[in-house]
């Protein structure tokens, strides 16, 4: 049998039926600033545009000596950092990062990022799980501080 063709019980799950995709990419992530996003966030952000229904993962980059906006949102957050050296506040605890950590927002948690390289950016890379919540009934809200 083709690997391309799948018989009816391969295309459900239960009671639902779906169609596989093929696989997708986000060609130069990096070249497509998300600038509503940014501006919420008070820094760079690159939203990987891809049809995920449950995960969703963006870079972020904290400019020399500067900070992202305060924020928190129903969903949970695991920050990669890419490059860089500096800390995030998350609910008043201060959590001091390096390239190679790895930070963990919980939902609702009030965190924000700051970059103690006065020379050099800080990169990340978040992963989320705002699209399970938002399709399970939209209920992936954000709040920035004012």
């Amino acid at each position: 049998m083709s690997t391309d063709v799948l018989t009816e019980t391969e295309k459900t799950i239960g009671n639902a039926e779906f169609q596989p995709l093929k696989c997708t990419i986000h060609r130069q992530l990096e070249k497509s600033l998300d600038e509503q996003f940014s501006r919420e966030r008070q820094h760079p952000c690159y939203i990987a545009k891809l049809p995920s229904h449950t995960i969703s993962m963006n870079v972020g980059v904290v400019v020399a000596g500067g900070t992202s906006g305060n924020h928190r949102h129903y969903y949970e957050s695991l920050i990669y950092i890419i490059k860089g050296k500096g800390y995030s506040v998350v609910e008043g605890n201060k959590v001091e990062w390096e390239s190679g950590d790895i930070i963990y927002a919980p939902p609702w948690s009030w965190h924000q990022h700051f970059n103690l390289d006065a020379d050099n950016e800080a990169r990340y890379v978040a992963f989320t799980n705002a699209p399970l919540l938002q399709n399970v009934g939209g209920i992936a809200k954000r709040e920035e501080a004012s």
